[in-house]
């Protein structure tokens, strides 16, 4: 992480080499495990890679996630 802090788990952040966001799962060291916000499969990120959301940044990454599942469900669904 960018502040030399190892993100903890749980943790939200976002990986900036994918521009995701997620939480942290697990974190050896050496790899980040995530998760995205709104559940779904794991990714792996270099720990240097990520940084913690702020409040803003978390509630926009929820929205935009919650958007993307309405879309994802269609119209009536």
């Amino acid at each position: 992480m960018s502040d030399d802090a190892a993100p903890a788990v749980g943790d939200a952040v976002l990986d900036a080499a994918g521009g995701r966001a997620g939480r942290v799962t697990s974190s050896d060291g050496l790899r980040v495990r995530l998760r995205p916000l709104g559940g779904g499969a794991e990714w792996e990120a270099a720990p240097s890679g990520v940084r913690r959301l702020g409040q803003g940044e978390l509630l926009r990454a929820l929205v935009r996630e919650a958007n993307a599942r309405s879309r994802q469900a269609g119209p009536g669904r």
